[in-house]
């Protein structure tokens, strides 16, 4: 009880930890991160489509909650502070816009049913938290992305590769603990499309694609 209630002063003092907000209270702060726009000047260039599924994720992840683990075996949310979308949804979109930035794909967009592609780009999301050594103390932020490079139509998988980023926050201020989100995840999203348009670049250049009709 005691290891308990000091979790709880120390977060929700330093922190802001906890659940989200009763409706009638200040609306939680809204955060968003930033898509990856620089890339290796040597990164090929592919003449593929790709679409990209929104990544697996737990229960814990799958939410619009800044997630935040306290001990190895506890997982809790700051309370004034939330994502602009679920975890895994931002992840998908930011891996999109990281690709049409690296302006080295023929094209390239969200799954959708009746989307034909060359190549599909699914994954799950393991880590996206705040970890916090010692409470009160600044967190490391944890990322990590498993992606499986499908190829389509038949649906073999040609590629899978598993990127993790740990990335210390300055100050255990939300601020501060956001914009090491922002570094940890892109450092995950630079090191995935360069595999995979170097894992598509591989395959070698596509065949025209015939007219149905």
């Amino acid at each position: 009880m005691i290891r308990h209630a000091l979790i709880a002063a120390v977060a929700l003092g330093l922190a802001g930890c906890g659940t989200l907000p009763l409706p009638g209270t200040a609306p939680a702060d809204l955060y968003d991160l930033s898509p990856k726009n620089s890339f290796s000047e040597n990164l090929p260039t592919v003449g593929w489509q790709l679409i990209i599924d929104e990544p697996v994720a737990t229960s814990a992840v799958n939410t619009s909650r800044i997630a935040l683990k306290p001990s190895n075996l506890e997982v809790r949310y700051f309370a004034d502070a939330q994502w602009i979308d679920r975890a895994p949804k931002m992840i998908q979109s930011l891996l999109v816009e990281s690709f049409e930035n690296s302006n080295r794909i023929t094209s390239v967009g969200r799954y959708a049913i009746n989307l034909t592609s060359d190549f599909r780009l699914m994954g799950t999301l393991r880590e996206f938290q705040a970890e916090y050594a010692v409470l009160g103390e600044a967190p490391d932020v944890r990322v990590t992305l498993n992606l499986k490079l499908v190829r389509e139509p038949q649906g073999h998988i040609v590629a899978a590769r598993t990127f993790e980023e740990r990335v210390p926050s300055t100050a255990n201020t939300m601020p501060e603990i956001v914009h090491a989100f922002d570094l940890a995840t892109g450092q995950v999203l630079k090191r995935s499309v360069e595999w995979a348009l170097r894992e598509m670049a591989e395959i070698g250049v596509p065949k025209p694609r015939r007219d149905p009709s």
